[in-house]
């Protein structure tokens, strides 16, 4: 059996090494993206595997990978928006995904970022640079145990979320159509959104994008949430209709921002960009806000996760090569 493995990283390499010796499986590994322009390197293998934000809608690339006899990405993510999954589907190709990697690596960040947030970190380092160490009134925060924390996607990575606030303290209710079985006890449910809007203090995204929560967070519902609240999004950036926020933050109807992913993310991910190619994005304003924290889809970037990531991926493969079944399948 041979795996080609698109988009490797460097940081991946030992993962890659370490599977590839315990199962005796030849895994190639190739830093390029799967684009049009690749998609020919995966003749001759078994299956492949990418990691990646760019799209891979190009429905030549599927009509490529089926010739080849391709009949599954195994994409080291959880969340698979840049694929097409009714080309991949048309072409017999099925797209899997890796469910769980680390609930632990997403939910830590998005409790890290509503810390520091609640506890104003960004204004005080500010006010520090400019010498000012007083203990002003702008500056006081809440604890965490007097706040209410919503949940918006119970999941594993959610409910991993909402255990970390309460044990810090909160209380913590949920919003999600699919309620988790292993809530009892963790958090209080809300039938409605509307309703965990309006009674939570810090707001935590982890839900996958659909067409059911795209803008989730929009115009119509963000004047909703109660005043003074911060928002965390771990999850998808498309979750958020970001210049909807920027304006209820520079209003300060919203208090403060935690933002790890940003539709906008494919300009800058996993690159070095230069300024300019940044300058009509909502990137620059966000970073300049002593009221946002940004940081650039790491939520995941773990040892941990990433060995999780690679040698599931990897698996998916493997299982279907080998048993003619496909497991994790998302199409």
């Amino acid at each position: 059996m041979r795996i080609l493995a698109y988009h490797a990283q460097e940081y991946e390499v030992d993962a890659f090494e370490n599977w590839a010796k315990n199962q005796g499986i030849e895994v190639v590994i190739d830093h390029g993206l799967l684009t049009v322009d690749t998609v020919e390197k995966a003749k001759g293998f078994d299956g492949i595997t990418t990691q990646q934000v760019i799209p891979v809608k190009d429905e030549e690339i599927y009509i490529k990978l089926n010739e080849y006899g391709i009949t599954q990405i195994a994409s080291r993510t959880a969340g698979v928006d840049m694929f097409d999954l009714k080309l991949a589907k048309k072409y017999g190709i099925t797209i899997t995904n890796v469910p769980r990697y680390s609930p632990n690596a997403i939910a830590e960040l998005a409790v890290s970022h509503a810390m520091s947030l609640l506890r104003n970190v960004k204004h005080i380092n500010t006010a520090m640079k400019d010498g000012n160490f007083k203990w002003e009134k702008r500056v006081i925060s809440k604890e965490i145990r007097s706040c209410t924390v919503g949940v918006v996607g119970t999941g594993q990575i959610g409910l991993t979320a909402a255990k970390l606030f309460k044990g810090l303290g909160a209380k913590v209710i949920g919003y999600d159509i699919f309620k988790n079985p292993n809530a009892e006890g963790v958090l209080e449910y809300k039938e409605d959104l509307n309703d965990l809007l309006k009674e939570s203090d810090i707001i935590s995204l982890h839900l996958p994008l659909t067409d059911d929560t795209y803008h989730l967070i929009n115009r119509d519902n963000i004047r909703m949430i109660k005043e003074g609240a911060i928002i965390i999004n771990t999850g998808r950036g498309a979750l958020v209709d970001i210049e909807a926020l920027i304006e209820e933050l520079e209003s300060g109807h919203i208090k403060a921002a935690g933002i790890d992913v940003l539709e906008c993310e494919t300009l800058y991910v996993n690159q070095e960009v230069e300024p300019d190619k940044l300058k009509d994005s909502p990137v620059p304003k966000l970073m300049d806000m002593d009221n946002v924290i940004l940081t650039g889809h790491f939520a995941f970037f773990t040892e941990t996760a990433v060995d999780n990531l690679v040698s599931t991926a990897l698996d998916n493969v493997k299982h279907e090569q080998e048993t003619g079944e496909v497991v994790n399948a998302m199409n």
